[in-house]
């Protein structure tokens, strides 16, 4: 197969159920390789696998995000624009420095006992619908409410408002599929951000008459005070996107993982009390199954990237979940191994774009996945798990548990 025929197949719905071997193949052709059969005008000129492309392009702050055309005409994209996830330096810079004060060792040492608390909470509620052998859908009962309840803490969310929130979530996240572009999705992103941006509106109003010792407080606090550059739209468009953000990778990291986990009796068995174990079969589960599979960047000059040709402004997808599983980098990298040294995974990113809640993430899959493999030591799979579809974000979204309760 040449490359846009593996292109083709990455996006049938076989690719989209295990893109794996299709990453595989591309591996084959290089570390980066040139798109030919590419619809007039589409800008995306090649496709990276390479871990050290891919690195090497995210390290470097001239390759830009850039904005689609038109994009101050849609309530979704605006609100994505306002945020530091799609914006470049130096507007990227001045707000990422604004929320990097919030996510202190101090604030992150605080989450660990809500993490706890949530995660525990949770796991009753899995030990009372498991009891008797009953199924019990893994996503809904755990994988999903924790980090939405953890981020609701920390950020200073309305518990009860959750459910109508993570709907909205649902509907910005399946328009951001490299295939979600949808009249009907971009609809529905569209009402999301104008309801979402209405709610914190009015959030962040309350907040100023009573203010907490949530993430929301403070911020307003610093916003009236002047002490930090930021507008109050562009706060409410990075507490969008860092919610998005930090509960959908962390759901698919508990998900995605949790099959794979078990998969390797030996490594659960050895989980509970080894911290550093857990540390690392969190990374390892990001490294061979990372959420995020996908990013572009658009050439700051005519360059030549590892043999391909690429001109100013045209884009580069870089494949984040190929790059993790690059055997020149990871040894046997189809294999888990939740000692593995080498190189971080790029599954958080990597360079000004670094996920800011990186560290809140692995915070709840270092918590969390030890007490629930130690809580339920018989726990197993009882169907095949259901993937969200999604070649931007892959998940699995159905995952059918037993207890042995």
């Amino acid at each position: 197969m040449d490359v846009d025929e593996i292109l083709s197949g990455l996006y049938s719905e076989p690719g989209r159920q295990n893109p794996y071997p299709w990453y595989a193949a591309l591996h084959a052709w290089g570390p980066v390789s040139a798109i030919r059969d590419r619809p007039e005008h589409h800008t995306v000129v090649a496709v990276a696998v390479g871990y050290d492309v891919v690195g090497s392009v995210l390290r470097d702050p001239e390759w830009r995000k850039g904005a689609a055309p038109g994009w101050d005409a849609q309530p979704i994209l605006r609100t994505f624009m306002s945020s530091m996830m799609f914006t470049d330096p130096p507007e990227h810079t001045r707000m990422r420095a604004v929320f990097a004060k919030t996510f202190t060792p101090r604030r992150l040492g605080a989450l660990e006992p809500v993490v706890v608390r949530v995660v525990d909470s949770m796991l009753d509620r899995i030990a009372e619908a498991g009891a008797g052998g009953a199924e019990v859908d893994f996503v809904a009962g755990f994988a999903q409410p924790v980090p939405a309840l953890v981020m609701a803490d920390f950020i200073g969310l309305p518990e009860a408002e959750l459910a109508w929130y993570r709907q909205r979530v649902a509907w910005i996240d399946e328009f951001m599929d490299v295939a979600g572009k949808t009249a009907e999705r971009l609809d529905r992103a569209n009402h999301a951000a104008e309801e979402l941006t209405a709610f914190y509106r009015d959030l962040i109003a309350h907040r100023r008459r009573c203010p907490g010792e949530d993430l929301i407080s403070g911020l307003v606090e610093a916003l009236d005070s002047g002490e930090v550059e930021l507008t109050e739209d562009e706060l409410i468009g990075n507490l969008i996107v860092l919610f998005n953000a930090s509960f959908g990778t962390t759901a698919y990291l508990f998900s995605n993982g949790l099959p794979l986990l078990l998969s390797h009796p030996d490594t659960v068995a050895s989980l509970p009390g080894d911290v550093a174990l857990a540390r690392g079969c969190v990374d390892e589960v990001l490294r061979m199954q990372n959420p995020v599979h996908f990013l572009a960047r658009a050439a700051p000059h005519d360059t030549d990237l590892d043999g391909v040709p690429v001109r100013q402004g045209e884009n580069v997808l870089l494949i984040i979940a190929g790059a993790n599983r690059d055997p020149l980098r990871f040894p046997d990298p189809d294999r888990f191994d939740a000692r593995r040294s080498g190189p971080a995974s790029l599954a958080f990113g990597v360079g000004v774009h670094y996920c800011l809640g990186a560290a809140v993430s692995r915070l709840e899959g270092t918590v969390a996945l030890p007490r629930l493999l130690a809580r339920f030591p018989d726990l197993a799979v009882t169907r095949t798990p259901v993937y969200s579809g999604s070649l931007f974000l892959r998940g699995i979204d159905k995952l059918f548990v037993s207890t042995g309760g």
